[in-house]
């Protein structure tokens, strides 16, 4: 729990049964990105994020009782510097509890297990999210600008693989 009783808050790794409230949490993330083919469902959630074959971490953030946000990482490694970190793959606040420090706590509370590593944090955003982009320039971070992500799935991932 946080200490501001303001606003009270919690954070904890999620566990099984929070598979409903992972999936409804990243369905609103994916509408507001208008992100395509949503296809994350509760078994999927429980297989890759709470499960025992789990590819990637999921903490949940509650105010008072309820999901109102989630960060969803996984390990990463940086081989020219020898430096173990996460890869930052959703944070979301719900819109009405944004403006309280509740991204910042989940970012900290990352920035906390990325530490304990000696490592880093390092994520994705759109460029058309002001917002988003505003708020980690705030905290600090840094664009790498000087990378660009590609991706190879469907047809050309199939054409590759053969």
């Amino acid at each position: 729990m946080n200490s501001d009783n303001s606003f009270p808050f919690s954070i904890r790794a999620a566990a099984p049964g929070d598979e409903g409230s992972i999936v409804a949490l990243l369905r609103e993330l994916a509408e507001y990105e208008k992100a395509p083919g949503f296809l994350l469902n509760e078994a999927a959630a429980f297989r890759d994020l709470l499960g025992p074959a789990r590819v990637a971490q999921c903490a949940l953030l509650f105010a008072v009782d309820a999901p109102v946000g989630l960060a969803v990482w996984f390990a990463a490694y940086r081989s020219f510097g020898a430096a173990r970190g996460f890869f930052v793959e959703d944070i979301y606040v719900k819109p009405d509890c944004r403006g309280r420090g509740l991204g910042t706590a989940l970012l900290a509370h990352l920035a906390r297990l990325a530490r304990a590593e000696n490592g880093f944090l390092e994520w994705r955003v759109l460029d058309w999210n002001a917002p988003a982009i505003a708020f980690y320039d705030g905290l600090g971070a840094k664009p790498l600008v000087q990378w660009h992500t590609y991706r190879l799935m469907d047809e050309p991932l199939e054409r590759l693989a053969s």
